[in-house]
């Protein structure tokens, strides 16, 4: 029996661009949602079809298929009267408008609850820009790195002494679309229980902000400002950092009390788990030097690899990954973490599935769409005829 979709039947125009938004449609895509993205036919759709290094073909940027498994293309220009009138007769049969433009453009085109509810009342405009859609950053563009430099994220990541780091993924850029995903998601469930919909904003300033969460209360309480610690260190508990091994480095993580005597009977130390310098968080912080000397020596003894076999399943720990070592990890391997898809003039090419498990249903395996490649059968699904849809393309709507 083949399991259905959660979110089979929900209908979601998806006018967006880039990493951000893609992302976001990207989780509903891959939980069944119908995400149409509306791409312009005049400037050749999401410019993401373009970024480089790699292509499948000439026509299909790796980087693009990356956010746009599952998803519809529909070409469609917004700007123009005929464009928005076809996007008016969509917006109709749909769940949800999701967006990531700057804060300024939902507005001039009309992707708001104020233009669109008067068409479908229980319509959800989602939107996702860099600074919010009011206030005096509106017309601001923005992007990731801008927000971990202004949100302190590079204050935080590093070596104390060496340059300020960003973290080495756009983590706001997807972290604001699983939020844009959440919005949808949230508005629409509130939709179909009032029969009204609404605008929802997110941005990649509040999101980054957002996630500052425990050095953020820190310090709005107790001025308290956290700065960057040696080898990736936990700014409170310990031993939570790198240490040194015979042949490179492991990342051990005792984050709750009760592993620091497992750590050391496995280490064969029990004497450090009574050792009153060492008994509870705050001792074990005021003598992170002394722990980490000492941890150095006893696993400088044995390989990465031996202590990852001696500690599996007990002692919170990871080996220090290369992205290759990252990804072609045995466990990723496993319960279909790897999903290959197939395109056409291609063959199969091999991405990561979706994190989400729905109750033994399958992610969609479908790849990235060409541009405009179901727009033909979108306007038909509208009642357009043929003659119509000509006139569209003519004029460059559609």
């Amino acid at each position: 029996m083949t399991i259905q979709l959660p979110l089979d039947g929900v209908r979601v125009l998806a006018v967006e661009q880039y990493g951000a938004g893609p992302f976001g449609t990207l989780f509903l895509a891959d939980q069944g949602a119908e995400a149409i993205k509306i791409e312009n036919p005049n400037s050749g759709g999401d410019f993401a079809r373009d970024v480089g290094p790699y292509f499948f073909t000439a026509e299909d940027s790796e980087f693009f298929h990356a956010y746009n498994r599952n998803k519809k293309s529909l070409t469609l220009d917004l700007s123009t009267s005929d464009g928005r009138a076809v996007f008016h007769d969509l917006v109709k049969s749909a769940d949800a408008v999701a967006s990531n433009l700057r804060g300024d453009v939902p507005d001039k085109l009309g992707l708001t609850y104020q233009a669109l509810g008067k068409l479908n009342p229980t319509i959800v405009c989602a939107h996702l820009s860099a600074y919010g859609r009011t206030g005096r950053r509106a017309a601001w563009p923005g992007f990731d790195y801008l927000m971990q430099a202004e949100a302190g994220y590079f204050a935080l990541t590093g070596e104390p002494g060496n340059p300020p780091t960003r973290m080495g993924l756009s983590v706001v850029d997807q972290m604001t679309g699983l939020a844009l995903a959440y919005a949808v998601l949230a508005g629409v469930t509130g939709a179909r229980a009032t029969e009204i919909g609404r605008d929802m904003d997110v941005s990649l300033f509040d999101i980054a902000t957002c996630n500052l969460a425990y050095p953020a209360i820190w310090y709005l309480n107790e001025g308290h400002e956290q700065t960057r610690t040696e080898r990736s260190a936990h700014p409170v508990l310990t031993p939570c950092q790198l240490y040194k091994t015979a042949d490179g480095w492991i990342y051990i993580m005792c984050n709750k009390e009760k592993f620091w005597p497992v750590l050391c009977d496995v280490l064969g130390r029990d004497a450090w788990a009574c050792d009153p310098r060492f008994l509870r968080f705050k001792d074990r912080l005021h003598h992170r030097a002394v722990i980490q000397e000492m941890l150095d020596e006893v696993l400088s003894a044995q390989s990465t690899s031996l202590w990852m076999d001696r500690f599996a399943g007990v002692v919170p720990a990871s080996a220090l990954n290369s992205l290759s070592e990252a990804l072609d990890n045995p466990f990723m391997a496993e319960e279909g973490r790897i999903q290959e898809v197939d395109l056409p003039g291609h063959g199969t090419y091999r991405m990561l599935n979706s994190p989400i498990r729905s109750g033994g249903a399958e992610t969609p395996a479908r790849p990235a769409p060409k541009l405009g490649a179901d727009t033909d059968d979108l306007l038909a699904e509208l009642g357009y005829d043929p003659a119509r849809i000509k006139q569209l393309r003519s004029n460059g709507t559609v």
